[in-house]
């Protein structure tokens, strides 16, 4: 990773299940023009790849702790990770 790009895994949790929390996070990552994905865990989490611009994934993690409307986000939890994503951001199978 080059520091003109920061990637960050992300564990959703709260009421982010069936609220339309991975197609809103889409359009969210795709409008701040990062790469990545999105997914339910089985676990009633969501996990996010966001890799990009630092400004760009700071916006989506601000955004993400906020959430989308139906949602309630209780806490966000964030480690570094690899900047191993194509480009573009998608929602992709539950693990």
């Amino acid at each position: 990773m080059t520091d003109d790009r920061r990637a960050l895994r992300l564990v959703i949790e709260g009421r982010v299940q069936g609220v339309g929390f991975r197609a809103w996070m889409v359009d969210v990552a795709n409008a701040a023009g990062v790469d990545g994905w999105v997914r339910n865990r089985r676990d009633g989490t969501v996990e996010a790849l966001v890799a990009g611009a630092p400004a760009a994934v700071e916006r989506v993690l601000a955004e993400t702790r906020a959430g989308p409307p139906l949602s309630r986000v209780t806490a966000v939890r964030e480690e570094p990770a690899d900047d191993r994503v194509g480009p573009g951001f998608d929602a992709v199978a539950t693990v």
